[in-house]
């Protein structure tokens, strides 16, 4: 927080500032907690009637009365990393889009419309890269139009939590009363510690998603729309691990330049615990530094406790939060896959 020379904590921001990472400080009222003060940091969406609204690195919107407030100062927007390599958001965006590719999309101006008949709503969603061309309440008239057209709800994903992402555009969301219902984290790291965790022995690697990888996939009775995604991407491997009856471990991984993605890594429930998980990353690792890659991505949903911990043993660090907005109610019911 910021003191001033005479010791008084000062509120050093203005509704100039919105648009910038802020840290404030506010007085509670009296019986809602037992501690006086509550912090937030994050970044300053609007400061609009007397009332902030600051959506936080986890995109949570927070609104705080500007006669509460008794201190609060401007942050640096992107702290330094101590570990794992460097990326910006927008690299790793178009990084992610690149590893999971709908089957149908078309662009709005910076903004790309992305649909695949409802698999998962990563690819059933509108990445908005920027500017979409037109003034926002018309360019979400567009995007409920397109759709709807298709039979599926309307979906953006958006960013919060480092340089570059979407806490604007998320509030902006809000207001008009879309719904966030799904947030996880993207999580970086460098690639060859994964190789290195395992020696990968007995695993299976193919180009193409057979019938035993899909037996032990989470999502049962795969269309040949998801079919086509999930064999998406510049360089698609699938890793297996056999087992008696069904794959004791599956994983997928995407080869894009210095990048390599892991996802699908599933292991049997009676086989968990006995680090096939880590087998099936460490063998498409080495493949992956094979064809060039240095630095992996991934995402974790924020509840995933053993995941979490699994992937921070093997270096990974969270980059940014990723979320999907779903338009108002009145705009249909049809639904889509999980949020990845």
């Amino acid at each position: 927080m910021e003191i001033s020379a005479a010791g008084r904590l000062e509120v050093r921001i203005t509704a100039a500032d919105v648009g910038k990472r802020v840290s404030v400080r506010r007085l509670n009222e009296p019986g809602t907690t037992q501690e006086k003060f509550t912090d937030t940091v994050g970044v300053l969406t609007s400061w609009d009637d007397g009332v902030l609204l600051i959506t936080r690195k986890s995109g949570e919107s927070v609104h705080i009365a500007e006669s509460s407030l008794v201190a609060g100062k401007v942050v640096p927007t992107a702290p330094a990393r101590r570990r794992g390599p460097a990326a910006s958001y927008e690299e790793l965006a178009h990084v992610s889009s690149r590893a999971w590719r709908p089957v149908e999309s078309e662009r709005l101006g910076d903004w790309e419309l992305r649909a695949a008949s409802g698999f998962t709503r990563r690819a059933n969603s509108v990445l908005p890269l920027g500017d979409p061309g037109v003034p926002l309440d018309e360019a979400l008239d567009v995007v409920r139009r397109w759709y709807g057209d298709r039979g599926l709800p309307a979906y953006i994903q958006t960013a919060t939590g480092a340089e570059g992402t979407q806490e604007a555009l998320c509030a902006e969301l809000e207001r008009r009363g879309w719904v966030r219902e799904v947030s996880a984290e993207l999580w970086i790291g460098a690639l060859a510690p994964v190789a290195d965790r395992a020696e990968g022995g007995g695993v299976v690697l193919s180009r193409e998603a057979d019938e035993a990888w899909l037996s032990r996939y989470q999502r049962k009775g795969v269309s040949e729309v998801a079919l086509k995604v999930l064999g998406s991407g510049p360089s698609v491997w699938f890793a297996t691990v056999p087992g008696e009856e069904s794959p004791a471990a599956i994983g997928r991984c995407v080869v894009d330049g210095r990048w390599a993605s892991f996802a699908a890594v599933e292991v049997d429930p009676s086989m968990r615990r006995r680090g096939l998980g880590t087998v099936v990353m460490a063998a498409l690792a080495r493949r992956a530094l094979e064809e060039g890659a240095s630095a992996a991505w991934l995402q974790v949903e924020a509840d995933n406790v053993g995941a979490r911990a699994l992937y921070a043993g093997m270096g990974f660090g969270a980059h940014h939060a990723y979320h999907h907005y779903r338009e108002p109610a009145d705009g249909g019911d049809a639904t889509v896959g999980d949020g990845r």
